[in-house]
Formats: structure tokens, C-alpha cells, sequence
């Protein structure tokens, strides 16, 4: 698992490695130009509004970068000082915050709430406890109607996960911790969380979504 120091080495390659090993279909990042497409589309045609958006692992701003060009509002939080300047040349006027996620939302974040909160690829970062926690409080920060995505490496059952591991080999990274659909779902009672959806992208990647009703 990556670092913060890692991350910062890795900042100016990041968005060419991906691009590279998505059109190789290869894992990690098979599936990952076609989620982040989903993504934008959700995000503006025709799904609701979006007056605000926040990106947490944010990185070098792919999709938020493309969401700030159509005029949305974009809050980016990562802990990467590196990926955010990145990040920074394509939306100089966004609301960027250094901060570590791992350790929950930003306390200055705590009294605002969001039309659209997105976590991609960065989510897998943390142990399961963690992820749990992180997902509670961002479902918290939705306005009614809003929506959460979380897309990653991710799978809809524990089976499709192993099933990934095989076929992946040597290349898999035993240090990451991918988010399973049916396990978090089990984590966050029907009674107070909106209903989880799951959409697949390719054999290792998938987004998780919900809707806050009221």
C-alpha cells in the first residue's frame, strides 16, 4: 500500500499509468475510463442538480477537473500534497484540502453538506473498519437528494474477488484492501441508511451508489 511519500513520486505519472494499463485491460485499472465516464454522466445529465460537489482522494482531479469545466462547485480533499498540485493546474480556483481521510472528513468540513460526494480509487486504502466509518460520514454530508458514489476496484461478492486474485497472479496487490458490495451492504442497516446499488465496469472495477432520500 502506497504512502503519502509514495503517492507524491507517484503524482506526474499517475494519470498516464492508468490510462495505459486500462487500455491494456489489465488490472488494477481495466474498467476505470469507462466508470469515471459513467460517473460524469450521472453527475451531470439529468440525474439532479449538482450545486456542490466534493472529491474525497481526490488525486490529480480526472473527473473532478472535468465537472469544475462545466461550472459545478468542486471541494477536493487528499493527503497527497503532490496530487493536489496537480490537481490545482487544472481547477485553480477549486477548494483543494490536504488532509488524510483515513482519519475521517475534514473538521472544517463538518457543518456542510453536498449534492454529490464521490470517492474513486482511493477508498480500497483503508482497512475495513475504516471504510465503514468513512462511508457513515459521508452518507451524513449529503443534502436530501443527494447522491454517494464510491468506484474502485471493487466487487459485488466475495467470490468475484478471488476470482479477480487468481487471475491477477503475482501482479495482485496483497496490501490493498478492495471493497466488497455485499459485505459493506451487510455493514449499514437498512433502518437509517439508503439502499446500496452496485454497478460493474470490467472483471475489477465497480461503483457503489446511494441516495439520500430525506
Amino acid at each position: 500500500m502506497l504512502e503519502k511519500e509514495g503517492f507524491d513520486a507517484w503524482a506526474a505519472e499517475y494519470d498516464r499509468n492508468v490510462r495505459e494499463t486500462d487500455e491494456a485491460s489489465g488490472y488494477p485499472f481495466a474498467g476505470y475510463d469507462a466508470l469515471m465516464s459513467w460517473l460524469r454522466q450521472e453527475i451531470t445529465a439529468g440525474t439532479g442538480s449538482c450545486g456542490s460537489y466534493m472529491d474525497v482522494g481526490v488525486g490529480t482531479g480526472k473527473l473532478a477537473g472535468e465537472l469544475y469545466d462545466v461550472g459545478i462547485p468542486v471541494c477536493g480533499i487528499d493527503f497527497s500534497e503532490k496530487m493536489l498540485e496537480e490537481a490545482a493546474r487544472r481547477m485553480p480556483e477549486a477548494r483543494l484540502i490536504c488532509h488524510d481521510f483515513s482519519q475521517g472528513l475534514p473538521q472544517e468540513l463538518e457543518d456542510e453538506r453536498f449534492d454529490v460526494i464521490v470517492c474513486t480509487y482511493a477508498i480500497h486504502h483503508l482497512d475495513e473498519k475504516q471504510k465503514i466509518s468513512l462511508i457513515k460520514q459521508m452518507l451524513s454530508r449529503l443534502e436530501t437528494g443527494g447522491r454517494l458514489y464510491i468506484g474502485d476496484v471493487a466487487f459485488a461478492t466475495r467470490q468475484e474477488l478471488e476470482a479477480c486474485r487468481e487471475a491477477a497472479g503475482r501482479d495482485w496487490d496483497e496490501e490493498e484492501s478492495y471493497p466488497v458490495a455485499e459485505e459493506i451492504a451487510a455493514q449499514l442497516p437498512e433502518n437509517g441508511f439508503p439502499q446500496m446499488h452496485f454497478r460493474r465496469f470490467s472483471f475489477c472495477a465497480g461503483v457503489m451508489w446511494w441516495k439520500k432520500e430525506n
